[in-house]
């Protein structure tokens, strides 16, 4: 009934411990984080998918028992998924490729940030995926067509046909490559069936992870509550 963010956000801290938003607009997000009195976790927005990025991190480190000098090459549409891995991938001492399509890139914005950050790792943006494949521990894709451009789909998919992930991509990595996914995946567009559903792909592990992340970010914010 046009009630404001701030006072909705008050009111609602009344009644929860911790909220989660999940949305498209960054600075929706944002506002309510600002006017809130409890903790707003990102569940989602156009800019970022921080909780994905922690389930891939923990499924890393699962699968190396390390996260430091591990290589990670990101193929496809340089979006929130990849903003947050971005920023992850660098804080904790990894490097992290992307290939993306021109004009598809990551914000230019968070690849100087996550370089100026206190994070040991690097980051580096090509166009060409099999220089990023080259020497990687993992190789991580998203959909084309991520929430809100779909009225891009037609385009997106001719741009980035050159981007699947393939067995070919995939023999050009480290022989022990493991192959990410965060989840809905369309075969035959991003990654090839044989691939998602191969020896190599670990995205069931992504999956599974989500839940127990979720759990840890849940104790740390409210385990003194």
């Amino acid at each position: 009934r046009g009630e404001s963010v701030a006072d909705t956000a008050k009111v609602i801290s009344r009644y929860l411990d911790g909220l989660v938003i999940r949305t498209f607009g960054q600075d929706i997000l944002d506002e309510w984080a600002s006017h809130a009195t409890i903790p707003v976790i990102n569940g989602l927005t156009d800019l970022h998918h921080p909780c994905q990025a922690l389930a891939d991190l923990l499924t890393i480190q699962e699968c190396t028992g390390q996260l430091q000098g591990v290589k990670v090459a990101y193929i496809g549409d340089g979006n929130n998924v990849a903003h947050s891995l971005i920023e992850a991938a660098v804080c904790m001492g990894m490097s992290i490729s992307l290939a993306c399509p021109l004009g598809y890139a990551p914000q230019q914005a968070i690849v100087d940030a996550a370089r100026g950050g206190v994070g040991a790792g690097t980051v580096e943006c090509v166009t060409d995926p099999m220089i990023a494949v080259k020497d990687a521990d993992f190789i991580y894709t998203d959909v084309w067509t991520s929430m809100g451009f779909e009225g891009e789909q037609e385009t997106r998919t001719t741009v980035f046909s050159g981007y699947q992930v393939n067995a070919a991509l995939v023999a050009a990595a480290k022989p022990t490559a493991l192959v990410m996914h965060c989840l809905p995946a369309h075969r035959g567009e991003e990654i090839a069936a044989d691939v998602v559903d191969g020896p190599q792909s670990i995205v069931l592990d992504q999956a599974e992870n989500r839940l127990h992340v979720q759990k840890a970010i849940l104790v740390h914010l409210l385990g003194d509550s």
